[in-house]
C-alpha cells in the first residue's frame, strides 16, 4: 500500500504510520502532504478514497472533513468535486432507501461546513427539505400517517448531525438553524409517539403506564440535542481537528449543495382498514428500522461522566464500527477500543454491543458475529473488558425474569458459547442457590439451559468438571446417556417378539437390504400380526438406533430408508406418533431430538402441522416454562417453513429477470431472421429474396435455440411460483394451527381478564415484595472481589432465595413471551394472513391477554379491531 493511502485510512490512529502519535494535528499535516504531493496525477483516486473513507469510518469524519477542507486552499476544483459527488451519492441513498449512508452522508456534509468547504445556507436547505417530506408523511389528511417511520428517521438524521456541527451553524446561520429547530418542535408535536412494548428487551407488570412514561427514541434525542444547546454545544466525543486550521480555512471557498429531493411518499391504502394501514406501516418498520434500543444493565455511576449527548455519540461510533467491519472482526474490535473519546467507555461498550445482540426484533447481523467481537474485545483490553462482560452477565441474571423470552434465548446461546472460548470457567458457587428455587424460576431454568447447550458445545464430562465448585449443580445438567432404545437386548436375557422383530429390522438395513424390499416384509410380517403401531414403533426405534452413531449415520439412514418411514406415516396423525418415538428415543437429548425432527421435515416424512400438533401435545404443555425443549423444534419448525418461502420468492425474482433476458434474447434473434428473410441476393446471377443460406440456416437455428431456452426459463418459472403459491398456503395453515393451539391452551390457563388485558392480573404477589428500594446498594455492583452479595433481588422478586410466582402464572407468562415471541419474528408472513387469522383465530371470545400480546408482536393496535 502507497504512504498516502496508509496514512489516510490510519489518520487519527495511534499506529506505526504516525510513529504511534497521538497528536491529531500532527496526524492531518503529515497526511494533508502526502496528499498534496499526489493530487495532480492521482487527483480522482484520493477523491474516491476520501469519501469512501468517509462513508465507511464515520467516527473519523472530521479529520476527512478538514483534510478536504486544507486540499481547498491549494486546489478549489478538488473540493468542489467532494461536495458535488456527496450530493449525488445522498441521492441516490435516499432513492434507494439506504438509511446507513443517508445519515453517514449527512454528517459528512455537516462537517464540511466547519471546513469551510460547503455553505450553511446548503445544509440548512436539505434540513428543511427533510423536515417538509417529514412533516408532509405524518399529516393525517394530506399525507400517509403509516410512514411515520420514514419521517422519524428524516428528522433523527438531522438531529445527529447537530452534534458535529451544530456551534458553527449557530455561528454562521443563527436565525436559519432555529428555524430548523422551531420545525422540529412542531414535527414532534404532530407526530405519534411510538409505543414499541412488544420491542422492548426488559419486560414490565403494567406495559400501558410504563410506556406513557419513557420517551421514545427520537423524543429522546430531542431532549439530548435541548441539553446541548443549552451547554453551548460542548461535545467532549466529537473531535474538532478545525480548530487547529481555522485561519487557514477561512481563506477557502465555499461551495453551495445541488438540489436534493426526498422520494414521494407511498400512496395510503386504498381503504383505510386496520389491516391494511398495519402492512404499509410493517413496510416501513422494515426499511427504517431502529438502529438502537438502549439497553440500562449497569447502575448509573458507572456512566456518570458521560453528558447525555457523548452517550448517543460514542454509541453512534460503536454501531457505525460494527457495521462497517461486520466479517473482519479483529479490526472492529481494534477500532472499538481506539475511539477519538477523552473518557473511557468500556461499560458503554458492552452495553451497546449488548443491545445489538438482543436487539429486537432481530440483530442487524447473526448473532455469533457478536459473539466473537465480545471475544476479541476481551482479549484486546484483558485487564477491564472481562470484568465488564462478567458484570453485565450478572446484572442480566438478576433481571432474567424481566428479560424478553426471545433474549432469554440469544442470552442463553451466547453465553454458552462464550464460555465455551474461555475453558467453561465461571464462578458457579454464586448461582448454586438457584436450586432452592422452584423449577420453573426464571433463574434455575437459565442456569439449566446454559449447561444443556455448553454439553452440546463439549462433553458431559467436561461441563461436569468446569462446575466442580458448584457439584450440586450436576442435578442441572442433561443427562449423560442421550438415547433410551427400547427394544435393547439384555445378556441373557430372554427376547420379546418386538425385540426379535427389531433384530431381524436391524440385519436387514445392515446388509442394506433395499427400502420397497423392507416395506414388503412389514406389510408381510409385522401389520397383520401386531398392528401398525407397533410395526411403526419398531421401525422407527430399529432405524434412530442404527443412525445414532453420528449426524452421517442418521443423513445415510433417513435417505435409504426414508420411503419406509413415509409408508408408515402418511398422514398427520401418525406423523405425530413418529415424533413421539423420535422423542422417546432420544428423550434424554434435547440436541438429537431438535436435529432429527428437523431433517425429517427437511426429507418431508414430517409436515409442519404434525409437529405444531406434537408441540401442544399434553406432555410437551406441562414443560413451556419449564425447558426450551419443544419451543426449540417449534421455532426450528417455523423458520424452516419461512426460510423455504423466502428462498422461492429469491429464485422467482432471479428467474424473472432470466425471463426478460430470454423475451429479449429471442425478439433480437427474431428480428434478424426476419431481416435477412428480407434482403434481396444474386443467386446464379438471379435475384432471390433472403440472405446467402449458410447464414440463413445459422440464423434459424440461433431463433429456435432461443425460443427453446425462453420456454424452459418460463416453465421454470411458472413451476416455482405454483411451488411459492403452496408453500404460502402451508404457511397460512401453520399460522392458523399456530396461534388457534396458543389460544386453546392459554385460555384454559389463564386467570379471567379485564378487556385491556392487565399482565399484572399473573402476578399474585403483593406489590411490596416485588419493590425494589433506590436507596439500597444495587445488586449489580458486581466488579467487587467477593462476587454478588449474599442476598440480592432474584427474578425481580423478593430479597430472599425464594420465587414469588406460582407455576401457574409462571406458565402464562412464559407461554405468552414465546407467543410474543413468534409473532414478531415472522410479523411480515402474519400480516400477509391477518384476514383469515382474524376470522378465525382473534375473534371476540379470544381471550384479551391473548390478543393484546400478539398485537404487541406485530406493532398492532387494539383499537383497530
Amino acid at each position: 500500500m502507497s504512504s498516502w493511502r496508509a496514512l489516510l485510512l490510519r489518520i487519527g490512529d495511534k499506529c506505526a504510520e504516525y510513529g504511534g502519535s497521538n497528536d491529531f494535528k500532527e496526524h492531518i499535516e503529515m497526511c494533508y502532504t502526502a496528499l498534496l504531493r499526489e493530487i495532480d496525477h492521482a487527483r480522482d483516486e484520493i477523491l474516491s478514497l476520501i469519501v469512501q473513507c468517509a462513508e465507511q469510518l464515520p467516527h473519523k469524519i472530521p479529520f476527512y472533513a478538514t483534510l478536504v477542507g486544507l486540499l481547498n486552499l491549494e486546489s478549489d476544483e478538488f473540493a468542489k468535486q467532494v461536495v458535488e459527488d456527496t450530493q449525488l451519492y445522498l441521492q441516490d441513498a435516499l432513492d434507494s432507501e439506504d438509511c446507513d449512508k443517508i445519515r453517514i452522508l449527512m454528517r459528512f456534509s455537516t462537517a464540511l461546513i466547519c471546513s469551510k468547504v460547503l455553505q450553511p445556507a446548503s445544509l440548512v436547505v436539505l434540513f428543511e427539505t427533510f423536515l417538509s417530506s417529514a412533516a408532509t408523511t405524518v399529516d393525517e389528511e394530506t399525507g400517509n400517517p403509516s410512514w411515520q417511520p420514514r419521517a422519524d428517521f428524516y428528522v433523527t438524521c438531522i438531529l445527529s448531525c447537530l452534534p458535529w456541527g451544530g456551534a458553527e451553524l449557530i455561528e454562521q446561520v443563527p436565525e436559519e438553524i432555529e428555524r430548523v429547530m422551531v420545525g422540529i418542535e412542531a414535527y414532534l408535536s404532530i407526530r405519534k409517539h411510538v409505543y414499541d412494548t412488544g420491542f422492548s428487551v426488559f419486560d414490565f407488570d403494567d406495559e400501558s403506564d410504563k410506556s406513557l412514561d419513557v420517551k421514545d427514541f427520537l423524543e429522546d434525542l430531542w431532549d439530548r440535542i435541548k441539553v446541548l444547546s443549552n451547554n453551548g454545544w460542548k461535545v467532549d466525543s466529537v473531535p474538532r481537528p478545525h480548530l487547529s486550521f481555522e485561519a487557514q480555512l477561512v481563506s477557502g471557498t465555499s461551495y453551495d449543495f445541488g438540489p436534493i429531493s426526498c422520494p414521494e411518499q407511498p400512496e395510503p391504502p386504498s381503504t383505510l382498514s386496520g389491516i391494511a394501514c398495519g402492512k404499509q406501516k410493517h413496510e416501513a418498520e422494515l426499511k427504517y428500522p431502529r438502529r438502537i434500543r438502549r439497553l440500562n444493565i449497569f447502575p448509573a455511576n458507572k456512566l456518570e461522566d458521560i453528558q447525555p449527548i457523548d452517550r448517543f455519540i460514542v454509541e453512534e461510533y460503536l454501531l457505525d464500527v460494527l457495521l462497517f467491519f461486520n466479517g473482519c472482526r479483529k479490526e472492529c474490535a481494534t477500532y472499538m477500543v481506539g475511539l477519538p473519546v477523552p473518557f473511557r467507555y468500556e461499560y458503554l461498550m458492552a452495553e451497546t454491543v449488548f443491545s445489538q445482540l438482543l436487539l429486537l426484533p432481530q440483530p442487524r447481523f447473526k448473532p455469533i458475529y457478536y459473539t466473537l467481537v465480545i471475544i476479541d474485545l476481551c482479549k484486546a483490553l484483558p485487564g477491564a473488558f472481562p470484568a465488564v462482560v462478567a458484570a453485565a452477565v450478572r446484572a442480566l441474571f438478576d433481571r432474567i425474569s424481566e428479560l424478553d423470552m426471545e433474549c432469554r434465548i440469544r442470552l442463553i446461546l451466547w453465553f454458552s458459547h462464550h464460555l465455551s472460548n474461555f475453558q467453561f470457567f465461571w464462578p458457579w458457587e454464586e448461582w448454586a442457590y438457584v436450586l432452592d428455587l422452584p423449577k420453573w424460576a426464571p433463574q434455575r431454568v437459565f442456569v439449566q439451559e446454559v449447561l444443556e447447550r455448553e454439553v452440546r458445545l463439549s462433553y458431559w464430562d467436561k461441563i461436569k468438571q468446569s462446575i466442580e465448585n458448584a457439584s450440586e449443580l450436576e442435578s442441572l445438567l442433561p443427562p449423560k446417556i442421550g438415547y433410551n432404545f427400547k427394544y435393547t437386548v439384555e445378556a441373557g436375557g430372554e427376547r420379546t417378539e418386538e425385540q426379535l422383530l427389531s433384530v431381524d429390522l436391524g440385519s436387514m438395513v445392515k446388509g442394506r437390504v433395499m427400502a420397497r424390499e423392507v416395506i414388503s416384509w412389514i406389510d408381510e410380517k409385522i401389520i397383520p400380526v401386531h398392528g401398525l403401531k407397533i410395526a411403526l414403533e419398531v421401525t422407527v426405534q430399529t432405524l434412530l438406533d442404527i443412525g445414532s452413531k453420528s449426524f452421517t449415520h442418521l443423513i445415510t439412514v433417513l435417505e435409504r430408508y426414508g420411503q419406509v418411514i413415509s409408508k408408515l406415516c402418511p398422514d398427520q396423525d401418525k406423523q405425530v406418533m413418529l415424533i413421539e418415538e423420535v422423542s422417546s428415543y432420544w428423550k434424554n437429548s434435547s440436541q438429537m431430538t431438535a436435529i432429527t425432527i428437523d431433517r425429517m421435515m427437511g426429507y418431508r416424512l414430517l409436515s409442519n402441522l404434525a409437529i405444531v400438533s406434537w408441540v401442544f401435545s399434553p406432555a410437551n404443555i406441562e414443560q413451556f416454562h419449564t425447558s426450551d425443549r419443544p419451543w426449540e423444534i417449534l421455532r426450528n419448525a417455523v423458520n424452516k417453513t419461512y426460510n423455504r418461502i423466502s428462498d422461492l420468492r429469491k429464485e422467482i425474482l432471479s428467474l424473472k429477470k432470466s425471463v426478460l433476458s430470454a423475451e429479449f434474447s429471442t425478439k433480437k434473434a427474431q428480428e434478424e431472421l426476419e431481416a435477412a428473410e428480407t434482403k434481396l441476393t444474386l443467386l446464379d446471377g438471379e435475384p432471390v429474396l433472403g440472405d446467402n443460406p449458410v447464414r440463413m440456416n445459422r440464423l434459424k437455428l440461433q431463433t429456435e435455440k432461443t425460443k427453446e431456452e425462453e420456454v424452459s426459463v418460463r416453465d421454470s418459472f411458472e413451476a416455482k411460483e405454483a411451488l411459492l403459491a403452496r408453500a404460502i398456503s402451508e404457511n397460512e395453515a401453520l399460522f392458523i394451527s399456530l396461534y388457534k393451539s396458543f389460544s386453546d391452551v392459554l385460555k384454559e390457563r389463564l386467570p379471567p381478564a379485564s378487556i385491556d388485558g392487565n399482565v399484572r392480573s399473573l402476578h399474585y404477589d403483593q406489590i411490596d415484595t416485588m419493590a425494589v428500594d433506590s436507596e439500597e446498594p444495587s445488586a449489580m455492583e458486581v466488579d467487587r472481589d467477593n462476587g454478588r452479595p449474599k442476598k440480592s433481588r432474584v427474578n425481580g422478586a423478593r430479597l430472599s432465595n425464594g420465587y414469588s410466582l406460582g407455576e401457574k402464572e409462571q406458565w402464562c407468562l412464559s407461554t405468552l413471551g414465546y407467543v410474543k415471541t413468534f409473532s414478531r419474528q415472522y410479523a411480515t408472513e402474519i400480516w400477509t394472513h391477518m384476514e383469515r387469522l382474524d376470522a378465525e383465530v382473534f375473534t371476540e371470545d379470544v381471550h384479551p391477554l391473548f390478543r393484546k400480546v400478539v398485537y404487541n408482536g406485530l406493532r398492532r393496535q387494539i383499537q383497530e379491531v
